[in-house]
């Protein structure tokens, strides 16, 4: 078996992987057993004995580290900068550490802040601790102690029992999802907001973020509300400040109290978190206690009224209810002494304290009164009668249709004597009210940080606190419905049974034990939300994705979000001045709507994806129960409130596009990332069927740019030219070309990238760039031309810039880069715009209020001429201006019919444009046109001969130039270029000590002219002067028609097939386009562009 020795090794060198996500330097190496001697290059063989290591090693580096580990790898020495050994790296997994969302982004950690040298604290939270019990106190709250019982009388046991299922369906769906979005990594404290985030990227994430934070901050506007009510209902009415003037005008009174208090509870509670979450914390148990106090009193309150029901007597006049807190005996008469007297309760029914019978209500006299129990007891049966809905209109009195009554019609005033709806109620009312009560499942998600095993406890403790929530839900609806009076249940403050809180009357021993529990645990989930809220807006606004938010990410030195706290006070203020329950419950029912929404759209995109890096721990999940989450949480917001829901959607919307224009892009590896992955490789594959038909074209530009010396975009109006022609519209590609070595010139090529999209940004140019390092220019540009674009989003277009000082310029290298790529994309098939005079252009600022764009057009070229015109015309710069279409008649052409038929042409191709036929007759060639022609000539000849003497010169001076120098930038597209190949006509050169001689090439080519006598003597080429006659005339044609045009646009011949003729070619050019400012000359692709047809 072999024998291995272990020697310690000593790695003094530190990579920047020492600080990676949080992970803390651990040494495997046992200290205690080494000495120098262990440190010498050597090794054990199968026998134990020592041997010499492997001769191959950089002593260099040896010396420098005496580490013989790192000896051992010397193959990979030069890498361990970038890529650390293994040892190291699962050294730091063990001592991982999570990062707190919000005080630094998770990608972040990997600087020198949580470097080898910090100690983490250990997380010890189990299942129990860390997320049941805390999911058990979120939940649990204000509406099951003040309108749970509401809902089941007004609802009904069988619909309650609907709402219940629906809710917590919901919330059990999310919850399968979070649980697979939690355990699919480490997730650190900031809970749903990290997960969407993460998941589907800033937008999403600042969006439904911000909606959390919103319907955490109103959850606590509601628990505070839900104290104060029961503070002044049912605690210390007395306490009430506001009083009504007489039994009319309670609603108001009680609102305003409920504003007061309640934003002197808000201010209070602020205070005590803005000194420490500590002492929030430390009541929390408290709070818990209170909540299973309370519900444990009710289930065996429940079960004691199966043989001993409390006493909670209801006064019934006919089939009506009436308040009892306005009288003190149940009875039209009392007997005081030996005398019967007319009751309170008679009194209150009679006008200014008379109690003759035609003075009263005369609903009054022919109804009786009667008393019934308001708690029957589990075994009365009463659940039968609470099995239906009775949903009121808002004033409709609580009534028991088995009751006598005779219908009478008393005054309006008296009405205020009986138990009356506040609210119109319905099913979806009540799903809004009701929601809230299911919230809560996120506390779990929130503590990540705090948990031991995050990845398994928060599917387990969130799932098992929804069942254990449900359950106490489903038997509570059971139970109220069959212990207690239809009337009672409907009573929602209790003013049948004197004020009492009614889920309160089926508690024991006492209604005050569910009272005062259910005062405290709303106070503690008012703590509880407005400790979470800052928090949960410090760590969006720490993320910088929403610029504005960005105050409020500071803290006071002990991590408290100071600024953040004081806005949720304001936004929970707002809540406060509602001043309902009833109100707020539904506004915060939408923002965790759509929070969970997402959790459930992130899931489903996440496993549909099936993305790599999904690899979830919790494996109970799949998409389609995501997405029916997904479907229940898009209904219950309409189903609760439509215009609630179209509100919290508006606001999400706003804030997501404002993310994306103006927020810090974030790179999170997002679902809706590999969304668009996903979805753009199915586009290009149905692309790929087939070329665009001709109503689809639209140029897809491969916009060629030239760089300085110093990387800057030489002509930047090319890419202001090309955002007006596509508006955003279609595939733009910015390309460049640098001349060099790619190993060498990688990270030129990187830093010309980034200053092209930097220009591209600023010319609100939405396209690619690409950067392609080449030995020559030429090869260059024929590489892209090739290789731009991917499947069916290729270049069918090429924008390239003018040559400008060709004539000037000794060195032909210029403008040939130019030919080349015009031969380039004739023979790709792709169509060539080359403005001319670019720097004329308007800039995307400027506007044209009047003027025209010309067309010339001189051949049919597939229809471009016609199309572009109308292109620039979508955009604001081009918009006023008018088109004009010239065309050219010869002397056998019938210019009216031509007119007239092209009219007719432009009337199907429904683009409205002035038609002009301009007719070129048959003329003399001037003298003009031949000294043109003969200037052309002997200036190529003269070109050709300099260009021959100076051959061996620039020989020489490349030899130094390339000893002496990197790789030259000036002409990253066009200037510098291969040196001039001699073609058969040119004659070779020889260099002696008399000079130089030339030996010209026999051939059956011409002789090249030995001097400027010859140059004289030459006779222009009939065939050059024909073309140059032609160019003349077109341009004093365009000269006379297009003088003051805009923008003139015409066609573009092609360049010769014969190299020998393109000084000629660009001469003819320039001839063309002479005295015209801005120009813009178009050579179609070979293919029809534009349609008559629709």
């Amino acid at each position: 078996m072999p024998h291995f020795t272990v020697v310690p090794v000593e790695d003094n060198t530190q990579s920047h992987y020492d600080s990676l996500e949080g992970l803390n330097w651990v040494d495997y190496r046992d200290k205690g057993q080494g000495t120098s001697a262990h440190f010498n290059n050597v090794s054990s063989d199968d026998h134990g004995n020592h041997k010499e290591d492997v001769p191959f090693l950089n002593t260099i580096n040896g010396a420098k580290r005496n580490d013989f580990y790192d000896k051992n790898l010397a193959l990979f020495e030069e890498e361990l900068d970038v890529r650390p050994k293994v040892s190291s790296f699962l050294s730091r997994l063990v001592s991982y550490t999570n990062v707190t969302q919000g005080a630094i982004e998770h990608e972040e950690a990997e600087n020198d802040k949580f470097s080898w040298r910090s100690i983490p604290k250990s997380s010890s939270m189990g299942t129990l601790v860390g997320v049941y019990l805390p999911c058990l106190q979120n939940i649990f709250g204000v509406i099951l102690f003040l309108r749970l019982t509401w809902i089941v009388g007004t609802a009904g046991v069988v619909q309650s029992l609907l709402i219940l299922l629906i809710c917590c369906s919901c919330t059990m769906l999310t919850a399968i999802s979070m649980s697979a979005i939690a355990t699919n990594g480490v997730v650190p404290a900031g809970g749903a907001y990290f997960m969407i985030s993460r998941s589907l990227g800033p937008e999403f994430g600042g969006a439904v973020g911000l909606c959390f934070y919103l319907g955490t901050t109103f959850a606590g506007a509601m628990y505070i509300l839900g104290a104060i009510e029961i503070l002044l209902k049912y605690i210390v009415p007395q306490a009430a400040l506001f009083h009504p003037p007489g039994l009319h005008g309670g609603d108001g009174a009680m609102l305003n109290n409920m504003r007061v208090y309640g934003t002197l509870f808000l201010c209070l509670m602020g205070s005590v978190v803005f000194v420490g979450v500590k002492y929030v914390n430390k009541f929390a148990s408290f709070f818990l206690a209170c909540v299973v106090i309370s519900i444990v009193s009710l289930y065996i309150g429940a079960v004691k009224s199966i043989f001993d029901p409390p006493s909670f007597n209801v006064c019934m006049l006919g089939n009506r209810t009436l308040v009892r807190n306005l009288f003190d005996v149940c009875a039209k008469t009392v007997i005081k002494g030996n005398t019967t007297v007319p009751s309170k309760l008679w009194e209150n029914f009679c006008i200014s304290g008379n109690t003759s019978d035609h003075s009263c209500d005369v609903y009054l006299t022919r109804n009786n009164v009667t008393e019934i129990p308001g708690i029957l007891g589990l075994a009365s049966g009463i659940i039968r009668e609470n099995m239906w809905v009775t949903y009121q209109e808002k004033g409709e009195i609580l009534e028991i249709a088995s009751l006598p009554s005779v219908a009478a019609q008393g005054p309006v005033e008296n009405s205020a004597m009986f138990v009356s709806a506040d609210i119109t109620t319905s099913f979806t009312v009540l799903v809004g009210i009701f929601f809230p009560a299911v919230t809560g499942i996120m506390a779990g998600s929130n503590r990540s940080g705090d948990l031991k095993d995050a990845q398994k406890s928060i599917p387990m403790g969130t799932i098992l606190a929804i069942t254990t929530t449900s359950l106490v839900y489903l038997t509570s609806v059971v139970l109220f419905g069959a212990c207690i009076e239809g009337v009672v249940l409907r009573d929602k403050f209790g003013d049948a049974v004197s004020g009492t809180l009614v889920v309160g009357t089926l508690a024991w021993p006492s209604h005050w034990l569910i009272v005062i529990g259910s005062f405290f645990s709303t106070m503690g989930a008012g703590l509880q939300s407005l400790t979470g809220a800052p928090r949960l807006l410090q760590a969006i606004a720490t993320d910088d994705i929403i610029p504005f938010l960005r105050v409020f990410g500071h803290s006071k030195a002990s991590g408290e979000p100071t600024w953040a706290l004081l806005l949720t006070t304001v936004i929970a203020e707002l809540g406060i001045l509602i001043a309902s329950l009833d109100m707020v419950a539904p506004i915060l029912s939408m923002f965790f709507l759509m929070c969970y929404l997402f959790v459930n759209l992130a899931c489903a995109v996440q496993t549909l994806l099936r993305t790599p890096s999904w690899r979830p721990r919790f494996k109970y999940y799949h998409w389609a129960l995501s997405f029916i989450g997904m479907s229940m949480c898009l209904a219950l917001m309409f189903v609760s409130s439509w215009y609630y829901a179209i509100v919290a959607m508006c606001i999400a919307s706003m804030i997501y596009k404002y993310i994306e224009y103006q927020g810090a892009e974030k790179e999170w590896g997002d679902g809706i990332r590999g969304l668009s992955l996903s979805a753009a490789r199915y586009a290009l594959l149905r692309l790929e069927a087939g070329p665009p038909h001709t109503k689809n074209w639209r140029p897809q530009l491969l916009v060629l740019l030239k760089l300085d010396e110093d990387l800057h975009v030489k002509y930047p109006r090319l890419l202001t030219f090309a955002s007006q022609l596509k508006a955003g519209k279609g595939l733009t590609i910015v390309g460049s070309v640098i001349q060099g070595h790619f190993l060498e010139s990688y990270g030129e090529s990187q830093a010309s990238e980034q200053a092209i999209k930097h220009v591209m940004e600023t010319e609100k140019v939405k396209g690619f760039c690409q950067v392609l390092v080449a030995a020559k220019v030429w090869e260059g540009i024929a590489h892209l031309v090739q290789s731009c674009g991917l499947g069916g989003m290729r270049p069918n277009t090429v924008v390239m810039g003018w040559p400008y000082g060709w004539r000037q310029s000794e060195d032909p290298r210029a403008w040939k880069t130019f030919i080349n790529t015009v031969r380039c994309t004739t023979a790709a098939h792709l169509a060539l715009m080359v403005p001319k005079n670019v720097s004329f252009f308007p800039g995307n600022h400027e506007r044209f209020t009047d003027g025209h764009i010309d067309v010339w057009w001189i051949v049919h070229d597939g229809g471009m001429l016609m199309l572009l015109p109308f292109l620039l015309k979508q955009h604001k710069v081009w918009r006023k201006c008018k088109m004009r279409i010239f065309t050219v008649a010869q002397m056998d052409d019938n210019s009216v019919q031509m007119k007239k038929d092209l009219t007719v042409f432009l009337y199907h191709l429904r683009i409205e444009a002035e038609v002009e036929v301009v007719e070129m007759h048959n003329s003399d060639i001037s003298a003009y046109t031949y000294e043109r022609t003969l200037m052309m000539e002997q200036r190529s000849q003269m070109l050709r001969q300099m260009r021959l003497s100076s051959t061996e010169r620039d020989r020489e001076a490349q030899l130094v130039k390339d000893r002496h120098s990197v790789v030259h930038t000036g002409g990253r597209y066009s200037d510098e270029e291969e040196p001039l190949e001699l073609t058969a006509d040119t004659a070779q050169m020889t260099w002696t000590r008399d000079g130089c001689s030339y030996a010209a090439q026999r051939g059956n080519r011409k002789r090249v002219p030995r001097n400027f006598h010859e140059l004289v003597n030459i006779r222009p080429n009939q065939s050059n002067v024909r073309r140059m006659h032609t160019a003349v005339k077109l341009n004093e044609a365009i000269i006379n028609k297009s003088h003051d045009a805009r923008l003139v646009l015409l066609n573009m011949p092609g360049p010769p097939r014969d190299s020998v003729g393109d000084e000629n070619y660009m001469e003819f050019l320039e001839v063309l386009t002479e005295g015209l400012e801005r120009v813009l000359l178009v050579r179609g692709g070979g293919r029809e562009v534009i349609t008559m047809y629709s």
